[in-house]
């Protein structure tokens, strides 16, 4: 009852402190809303009615496909333009689901694997445009400009010098300087997000809206997982069953269920491999890794009890789906993210926090061992086995002494020719160790230049999260650092070659650098509401009245 009516209080108090708007102001408001709303639809009728023409123009020569995809490309590319902030939203929302909309809406079509871009490039450039406009620096941090000129000069100099050699070399395969654009794409591509993350963020509000809806589209994508799972277990999508030979071990789009891509469903030789909403299993188990951290972050950072509650049930699903997706390295790290997580970011010792989360894991991890003892012993088995035959540090091992052993000069083999994205436009060669693959790309100084880079953005969010006060927002920039520092350093696969990773990575970094000012915006807004409070009101008058007597004494 107490803490009922201190809540009124509170909210009547903050009521009354809010200033009051004349009717002038009030008019003022509405009317610049009613021109904001009237813009808009003008805008995108325009739009609309544009692309659409676009659109039915190709239908004779493209069909329904291609005049659906112009139309859907066009308008958001527009928006886009216009509206960079709502557009940096949707990238984010379609991000997870992307995998989806490319085979169960595009066919497969290649060109829609980068519809994502329509939303990305030009809230970009909008942005960049605004920066200017405004005065304010593009380029976030500053630290990052010395790494990040190297190491363009080193790549640009690699695409000239080697990719230009090939081009125009008399025995050309592919296009080199096309298959070297795409790769400098794939490798610094996203990282203006760094730039998106700092100014898309304005407040503790938006903030939390970006944490929340992380956690909803992480319970989402994993309910969507865990039906996939269902429908190939109960049969009512075959997977890749009854076939023989390499046919049971190889992931293929003819055995797609429900939502993502290609995937292995052989339960008769054990082999399971499932892309949830992706393209790929691969993406899957690094969207799970990624998704550890982002749940652990709600989890444990979120002032809200229920968003907190909300990211116990995301990180039980991200658990759940890194058993049943069959992905060992999902299995392996999701665990170790978390266990890594406690002890950087300090919750072991929260016990207020970290007790009810630690025993409602741990119960659910009892409940799912006891309903699917075989499930897990399986994974379990194949996990170690495969350690066994192939530890991982054999693996990057061998792979960078491979790459190492056929190296010649400095340049590499040319950018793009070891990322796979770009085989459309030339051969490349399959390395699954990301600075092997590197290496063998921008040779040593592009190796050593791209280290320098994130380490020096890894540095500058360390001191950035370190300065915040506020515990909560202190807790969620420890979280996303931890990402940070995991995948600047990891070098097994290429999870920054690819969504989600690549995205997450750069925007949360921006996300970290921006929590500084939303600090001290917090602390601004507090001492303001202890300065307008009556009680310290009171306090500071008896306080003052106290010393004018004791003056007037003396």
């Amino acid at each position: 009852m107490a803490k009922t009516n201190s809540k009124k209080k509170s909210k009547k108090q903050a009521a009354s402190e809010t200033p009051k708007l004349s009717p002038k102001e009030e008019a003022a408001i509405k009317r610049q809303a009613a021109k904001q709303r009237q813009e808009f639809i003008t805008y995108t009728s325009a739009v609309v009615g544009g692309s659409l023409f676009l659109g039915l123009m190709l239908f004779p020569v493209g069909g329904e496909k291609a005049t659906v995809g112009v139309f859907v490309g066009l308008v958001a590319m527009c928006l886009s333009f216009k509206y960079y902030r709502q557009a940096l939203w949707a990238f984010l929302i379609y991000v997870p689901f992307g995998g989806t909309v490319v085979y169960a809406v595009a066919g497969g079509n290649a060109l829609f694997q980068l519809a994502k871009d329509g939303f990305y490039i030009p809230a970009v450039v909008t942005l960049y445009q605004e920066c200017k406009r405004k005065r304010q620096p593009f380029l976030i941090p500053e630290n990052l400009k010395q790494p990040l000129i190297f190491l363009l000069v080193l790549c640009l100099l690699t695409l000239l010098v080697v990719n230009g050699a090939q081009q125009f070399a008399p025995k050309k395969t592919g296009q080199p300087i096309i298959l070297g654009l795409m790769g400098l794409k794939v490798l610094l591509g996203y990282l203006p997000l760094i730039t998106c993350g700092y100014y898309q963020i304005r407040n503790k509000k938006e903030l939390l809206f970006l944490t929340r809806l992380h956690l909803v589209l992480a319970i989402i994508c994993s309910a969507l997982g865990f039906i996939q799972y269902f429908f190939l277990t109960s049969g009512k999508c075959v997977g890749t069953r009854g076939m023989s030979g390499e046919a049971l071990f190889k992931a293929t789009l003819e055995a797609r269920c429900l939502v993502g891509g290609a995937l292995v469903f052989s339960p008769e030789v054990g082999m399971i491999r499932l892309p949830g909403t992706f393209v790929s299993p691969w993406h899957w188990a690094w969207f799970l890794i990624g998704n550890a951290f982002m749940t652990f972050a709600t989890a444990f950072s979120d002032p809200s009890p229920l968003w907190r509650m909300s990211g116990l049930v995301g990180m039980a699903g991200v658990f759940v789906n890194a058993v049943i997706s069959g992905q060992r390295i999902a299995l392996a790290l999701v665990p170790v993210v978390t266990i890594i997580l406690l002890v950087l970011t300090g919750q072991v010792a929260n016990l207020k926090r970290f007790i009810p989360i630690a025993l409602g894991l741990g119960v659910l991890g009892a409940v799912a061992a006891a309903m699917f003892p075989a499930i897990i012993q399986e994974r379990v088995q194949s996990f170690v086995d495969r350690w066994n035959a192939s530890p991982p540090t054999d693996f990057i091992a061998a792979q960078a002494g491979n790459t190492s052993g056929r190296q010649e000069g400095i340049f590499g083999a040319g950018l793009g020719r070891a990322t796979n994205s770009a085989r459309a436009f030339g051969n490349v060669e399959l390395i699954e160790t990301y600075y092997p693959k590197m290496f063998h790309e921008i040779g040593p100084l592009g190796v050593a230049a791209f280290l320098g880079l994130v380490t020096t953005l890894t540095f500058v969010t360390f001191k950035a999260y370190r300065s915040v006060k506020e515990k909560n927002l202190r807790s969620f920039g420890a979280s996303f650092w931890v990402f940070v520092l995991v995948i600047s350093y990891n070098t097994y696969w290429y999870p920054l070659d690819t969504d989600p990773v690549c995205v997450y990575y750069w925007f949360f970094a921006g996300v970290i650098l921006k929590l500084p000012e939303i600090d001290k915006q917090e602390r601004e807004k507090l001492a303001a509401e202890e300065a307008n409070d009556p009680k310290n009101k009171k306090k500071r008058s008896l306080k003052s009245n106290k010393t004018a007597t004791t003056k007037k004494a003396a």
